[in-house]
């Protein structure tokens, strides 16, 4: 008993507020900032484009609302891989969990971080994707890949120190973007362009793709679909993260109340942001010009009109510190899904242990390599094609477990329960599942991409498997 008792142990020193900013955080990443253009590319007109926010907000709300019900059923670490657990079987929580380091979480850290090193040479050029600092035959490696890799290794290395850092940093960061970003939508409204307001909300749903030239393609029913789904790949990765507080759940000081509520407060500031900040970008940017932002820069377009020449370096600023933010949440939370795995034998043994500071340091750095692996891969827009997919594909399932639990488990203790239940989870399984159909008919070259990674995972489960039950046998001689 004296040697557990002094094994090292998650402390409790989450609060709302905290929970609340790591779900507003690990949101507002680089995306709102970007995605609005081949949004509008597939869209073509300023209605669509609000709408295809508005369809996700929608998505990720009533997502959020949901999860509120599993959250509290079941307040520890791990979240979603606890949640599949308990609805299916430990085969489709591992699937999740191996789904989640092998491309959803470390594929999106390696995004944000790359948008990170973008924006940081938008002020510092050396710093660019385009400075080439090694080259091995095909593979090339730039100063940006390095950028994001050191600030991948960085933020690694913090959260290692214990959760006070980390949340510290969760806090002060999302705060400023916070400030930042509503800043930005307040002298965007007052920097309001009626000729292009006019212009751009004439026709405003006439929904069609929008080429960089100026070229119009009219779309049938079902490549309309097609483009509806298309563009939703951006917003839907954009809006991705919202449910990153279930991981730390054991961690929270009130969990079976402040996580359902952290991730209500959060998904409905970061919506609200997301909408009226493309609102902005519509009433001072013609489509042209949005379909045109250099690299898809939607937001320093944007800034330049309303700030003039200095706007583009201050919102340069602005994204490094969101996407510093975003990261630093993703990096706290993710490690805590491997940490709960390898509790249940799912996973390496040494990640389920936790160093001095009550924290996974052996996940947090194996999701740092992976992470850094694919900053390096180059093929960040694939990353998003099959991160949405494979992410929305398990929303689903862990949304229907909430009808399947309510009849495996009818007594539970449910603190919070789903709002507008059975009809607001129905809806989000409705849509999610028309969402990942489209994108499987449309954009196979990713998709399928992503669930053959899912897929993969079916023989690394068994094998594991196999493996523990020969070492359980080995000890016990039989």
């Amino acid at each position: 008993m004296a040697k557990n008792s002094s094994q090292p142990k998650m402390k409790h020193e989450l609060s709302l507020l905290d929970g609340t900013m790591l779900v507003s955080g690990s949101m507002i990443g680089s995306g709102i900032f970007i995605v609005s253009a081949d949004i509008t590319r597939y869209v073509g007109s300023a209605g669509w484009l609000i709408a295809i926010w508005l369809i996700t907000g929608v998505m990720t709300l009533t997502a959020a609302l949901s999860y509120g019900e599993l959250s509290g059923m079941f307040p520890k670490a791990g979240g979603q891989y606890v949640y599949l657990k308990e609805a299916y079987n430990k085969l489709t929580a591992f699937l999740y969990g191996w789904s989640f380091f092998a491309v959803i979480q470390t594929g999106t850290i390696a995004a944000v971080g790359v948008a990170f090193s973008k924006f940081a040479a938008y002020i510092f050029k050396p710093l660019s994707e385009e400075n080439i600092l090694f080259q091995f035959g095909s593979l090339k490696i730039s100063a940006a890949q390095i950028v994001s890799i050191i600030l991948i290794i960085c933020l690694t290395y913090v959260n290692t120190r214990g959760v006070k850092g980390g949340k510290a940093i969760q806090t002060v960061f999302t705060l400023t973007k916070l400030i930042s970003l509503f800043s930005l939508i307040i002298f965007g409204l007052f920097a309001f362009k009626a000729d292009i307001w006019n212009a751009n909300w004439t026709n405003a749903w006439d929904l069609h793709n929008l080429a960089k030239d100026g070229t119009i393609t009219q779309l049938t029913t079902g490549t309309a679909l097609g483009a509806i789904a298309a563009a939703m790949v951006g917003s839907i990765f954009s809006s991705d993260a919202w449910n990153s507080v279930t991981f730390v759940a054991g961690e929270m000081k009130n969990p079976k109340r402040d996580v359902a509520l952290s991730m209500m407060w959060g998904t409905i500031i970061v919506t609200f942001i997301y909408v009226m900040a493309n609102v902005v970008y519509t009433g001072v940017l013609s489509l042209h010009d949005i379909v045109n932002a250099d690299k898809d820069r939607v937001a320093v377009a944007a800034s330049h009109v309303i700030f003039g020449n200095a706007g583009t370096y201050v919102i340069a600023v602005m994204i490094m510190i969101s996407t510093f933010g975003c990261n630093n949440g993703l990096i706290l939370s993710g490690a805590r899904v491997y940490y709960t795995m390898a509790k249940d034998g799912l996973f390496f043994k040494q990640t389920g242990t936790l160093n001095k500071f009550g924290v996974p340091q052996f996940g947090l750095w194996i999701q740092c390599v992976v992470a850094s692996l694919l900053c390096l891969s180059g093929r960040y827009g694939d990353l998003l094609d099959m991160i949405s997919f494979v992410v929305v594909v398990f929303y689903v399932l862990t949304i229907l477990g909430i009808f399947i639990l309510r009849a495996k488990k009818p007594e539970a203790e449910r603190p919070y329960k789903a709002i507008a239940y059975p009809f607001l989870p129905a809806l989000y399984i409705i849509m999610g599942i028309a969402f990942c159909i489209l994108l499987l008919v449309y954009k196979q070259n990713y998709t399928l991409i992503g669930l053959g990674i899912v897929l993969i995972g079916v023989p690394i489960y068994y094998i594991s498997q196999r493996n523990v039950k020969q070492q359980d046998e080995a000890l016990t001689g039989n």
